[in-house]
């Protein structure tokens, strides 16, 4: 996907259909009827918890935070999602409000289209209920890994897990290296499960040891694979 492609409803239409693998002309049509386009600024909400779902919505453009206030407030990131992936129908689908929270990371461009006009699609197309049967599996998966990582891993072990999920949601920057995001080190710690002292701490480990550099909210990936080591050790 063209990272600052001009987009209508006429190419979000497109896009999406593909995303699904195709569709018949007559469900396309029935799509570009409904579907319109969003943009987000940086830090604007999407979605809210506790609000109910009515549209299904796929990132076009930008990056967006998934996330979920705990206990004091404290915020927990769910997940990322990247273009070209679907984001909150869970709920519809489950028949109740929002349990997460949905905010633009960057400028971010969303084609959105009723819930109910994807019901009716879904009837008359097993790519459609296919795609989504195999996003729901793979993200229960993702779901039990990471359950298992932030609660029985160490600290390191945690942060390492965070950066690398950080490379594989955001990828890395012209330069090769550096993570294509910028984040802050209370995100960052969110990401881990950890305070944001203990991060702090352990980025500068992370440094020292050669891993990675930090220049303010840019991080440089130097040794994926002794990351991986540390991420895989627990």
């Amino acid at each position: 996907m063209a990272k600052h492609k001009i987009w209508n409803t006429d190419s979000a239409a497109k896009e999406v259909a593909n995303l699904w693998g195709g569709i018949e002309d007559e469900l396309l049509a029935m799509l570009k009827t409904h579907i319109q386009i969003t943009k987000y600024k940086k830090g604007e909400i999407i979605y809210d918890n506790g609000t109910i779902p009515k549209e299904a919505m796929c990132l076009l453009a930008g990056k967006v935070k998934i996330y979920k206030d705990g206990i004091n407030g404290k915020s927990q990131i769910i997940r990322v999602i990247k273009p070209s992936e679907f984001l909150g129908f869970r709920a519809y689908f489950a028949n109740e409000a929002y349990r997460t929270a949905a905010m633009a990371l960057d400028n971010c461009v969303v084609a959105h289209f009723p819930m109910t006009v994807l019901m009716k699609m879904l009837q008359s197309s097993y790519n459609i209920g296919f795609y989504f049967i195999k996003y729901l599996s793979i993200e229960i998966g993702k779901s039990d890994d990471r359950t298992v990582n932030l609660t029985q891993k160490h600290i390191r072990a945690r942060l390492a897990e965070a950066l690398l999920f950080l490379l594989d949601s955001y990828g890395l920057a012209k330069d090769g290296c550096t993570l294509d995001c910028s984040l802050s080190r209370e995100d960052l710690a969110n990401i881990a499960n950890m305070t944001t002292s203990n991060c702090i701490r352990t980025l500068s480990s992370f440094v020292t040891e050669g891993l990675i550099s930090t220049n303010v909210r840019k991080i440089k990936i130097l040794n994926e694979e002794e990351l991986k080591n540390i991420a895989e050790r627990g």
